[in-house]
C-alpha cells in the first residue's frame, strides 16, 4: 500500500514487523513514544508496553496517550463511544489509561483518512492518459471497477449491461473478484467480446496510489470492505458497497447505518440490500438510476470534504489528552 516503507523511503517513518514488538535488542533502541495506537483490536505486547513505561518514566515523561482506534462504522453507539477513556485495570500498564477512538461520518466522531492534497490530485487527473498507461482499451464506454467478493447478484448485474443499448467496460481487480466474474460468466473474453455491450477487462495488482486512480476513472465504482468504500466515497462516482459478512449478520445494521448517515436515494438502497443479499429486493435498473446516485455522491463527498480529516482530528484529541495531563500533574 506504500511502497518503499519498510525500506526507510518514507522521510521521518519508521515501520517494523509485529514480531519485534517483543524484542528487547529492539525495544531498547526505540526513544519514549508519545502515543500508542492500537488498531483492529490488536493488543500491544505486553513487553511492548514494558519498554515504553520504563523509557517514559526514565525521561521523566508522562506515559503515551494511548489510543484504541475501533472499526469504522456511522452507528449510533460509536458516537457515544468516541473518546472516552478505558482505564486499564490488570496487567504490566494498571493505572493507565485508553481511549476509544471511533472513525465516522459525522463531526462527533473521529472522521475519515484523507490526504490534505487529494482533492487537487484529483482534480488535476487526466482519465484518458491514465487508461492509455495501464493499456485499457477504453473507447468512450462507461467504465466500471469491480472489486468485490462474491455478490449473489453480480450474475443480474452482469446481465443488465449484456442486454443493454449503452457499452460498458468492466474493469476487474484480480483475485476474488476475479474468479467470480469468471464463475459467472465462464470465459469472460468469450461471451462479453470487445464489440459487445459488454466488454472485461482484467487488471492486475497496483499500488494504493493507482487503485485511487482507477476509481477517478470509472464512472461506478463497486467496491468492497472499509477503507475501500471510503476511497470510492472520495471519488465522488456512483458506488455500491459490498460489507464484509458476519456470520451473526451483524452487517446488515451496519450497512444500514451507513446509508442512513449519508442519506442514500431509495433505489441505491434497494441496489445495497440486494448486492449484500439482504432480503429479496431485486437489483434496480442502473441505467435508469445513475443519474441520481451521482448527484448523491458528488453531494455525499462534498459534505465529508468540510469536515475534518482523521489524522487532523486524531492530533487534536491526543493534544487536548496532552494538555490534560499536564494540567493533572502541575495540580499534584
Amino acid at each position: 500500500m506504500a511502497p518503499g516503507a519498510v525500506q526507510g523511503h518514507w522521510l521521518g517513518v519508521r515501520v517494523l514487523a509485529w514480531d519485534q514488538a517483543s524484542d528487547t535488542s529492539i525495544l531498547d533502541t526505540l526513544a519514549p513514544a508519545d502515543v500508542w495506537i492500537e488498531a483492529f483490536g490488536c493488543d500491544i505486547p505486553p513487553a511492548f508496553l514494558a519498554a515504553g513505561l520504563h523509557a517514559a518514566q526514565l525521561a521523566m515523561r508522562a506515559p503515551p496517550i494511548w489510543i484504541n482506534l475501533e472499526y469504522l462504522t456511522a452507528e449510533r453507539f460509536a458516537e457515544r463511544a468516541h473518546g472516552l477513556p478505558s482505564p486499564v485495570m490488570h496487567g504490566i500498564a494498571k493505572g493507565q489509561t485508553k481511549y476509544f477512538y471511533y472513525p465516522g461520518f459525522t463531526p462527533h466522531s473521529g472522521g475519515l483518512l484523507r490526504e490534505p492534497d487529494l482533492a487537487v490530485r484529483q482534480a488535476r487527473f487526466d482519465r484518458a492518459d491514465w487508461l492509455a498507461r495501464q493499456g485499457i482499451p477504453w473507447q468512450g464506454e462507461q467504465l466500471v471497477s469491480l472489486f468485490c467478493y462474491e455478490p449473489a447478484a453480480l450474475p443480474a448485474l452482469l446481465a443488465q449491461w449484456q442486454q443493454g443499448s449503452r457499452p460498458t467496460r468492466l474493469l476487474v481487480t484480480p483475485g476474488r473478484a476475479t474468479a467470480a466474474v469468471r464463475a459467472a460468466l465462464g470465459d469472460p473474453v468469450t461471451i462479453s467480446p470487445e464489440d459487445g455491450p459488454l466488454r472485461i477487462t482484467e487488471l492486475g495488482g497496483v499500488p494504493q496510489v493507482d487503485f485511487d486512480h482507477l476509481l477517478w476513472a470509472c464512472d461506478m465504482n463497486l467496491v468492497r470492505g472499509e477503507d475501500s468504500v471510503i476511497r470510492a466515497l472520495w471519488a465522488g462516482k456512483p458506488l455500491l458497497w459490498q460489507i464484509y459478512p458476519q456470520h451473526d449478520d451483524a452487517h446488515h445494521a451496519k450497512l444500514q447505518a451507513f446509508l442512513d448517515t449519508l442519506a442514500a436515494p431509495p433505489s441505491l438502497r434497494q441496489a445495497h440490500q440486494c448486492w449484500n443479499g439482504i432480503g429479496s429486493a431485486a437489483l434496480p435498473c442502473l441505467a435508469d438510476a445513475l443519474p441520481a446516485w451521482q448527484t448523491w455522491a458528488a453531494a455525499a463527498r462534498d459534505d465529508q470534504r468540510r469536515q475534518g480529516d482523521l489524522t487532523t482530528r486524531l492530533l487534536e484529541f491526543v493534544a487536548t489528552r496532552q494538555h490534560e495531563a499536564r494540567d493533572r500533574s502541575e495540580k499534584r
